[in-house]
């Protein structure tokens, strides 16, 4: 979505409650998200999909407060972090759980998916890290954009991101 229509449609939705306006917003960017936070969730689609509700129950909720000061999609994304973040919190859990052995998809031949592999290696990195490998490896999100999405600065996301490679390679190399 170019721009300028983007902030069209925020602001029909600020200045006269657009709610069609509104939805072609959460339209255009429901996959993205839900995609963010299915890789977050390690797979968890339905509570990929409740918390993608959520996001855009509160960004609705939040517009007015949008400054545009960051796009409105680096925006949206922070708002899914900070709800994965608060189910991981309300949950008590330090980490995602890993995959169990058993939902691993082995092939007739006995060789295991390299896609699965790749997920299997993700639940392995801390949430953080995890974060920041989504963002800017699947998501294509530049480093500022990521720092800002998880409010830390560029150099601590850098950290995560190379500690989360040294984690990944380990790990697939052991594979």
């Amino acid at each position: 979505m170019k721009k300028l229509d983007e902030l069209a449609l925020i602001t029909r939705c600020v200045l006269a409650d657009d709610r069609q306006a509104f939805g072609q917003l959460v339209d255009a960017y429901q996959g993205r998200v839900r995609r963010f936070l299915l890789n977050l969730t390690m797979g968890d689609a339905a509570l990929s999909d409740d918390l993608a509700q959520e996001t855009f129950i509160k960004a609705y909720v939040g517009l007015r407060g949008f400054k545009g000061v960051a796009s409105f999609s680096t925006w949206l994304y922070r708002i899914a972090y900070n709800e994965f973040c608060s189910h991981v919190r309300g949950r008590h859990e330090q980490a995602m759980e890993r995959i169990p052995a058993d939902s691993l998809g082995v092939n007739d031949d006995h060789s295991i998916d390299a896609s699965l592999t790749v997920q299997e290696a993700l639940c392995h990195l801390g949430i953080a890290e995890r974060t920041a490998v989504m963002l800017f490896y699947l998501e294509d999100r530049p480093i500022k954009q990521v720092a800002r999405i998880m409010q830390l600065p560029e150099g601590t996301v850098k950290s995560h991101l190379h500690r989360a490679k040294q984690r990944l390679r380990q790990f697939l190399d052991n594979y």
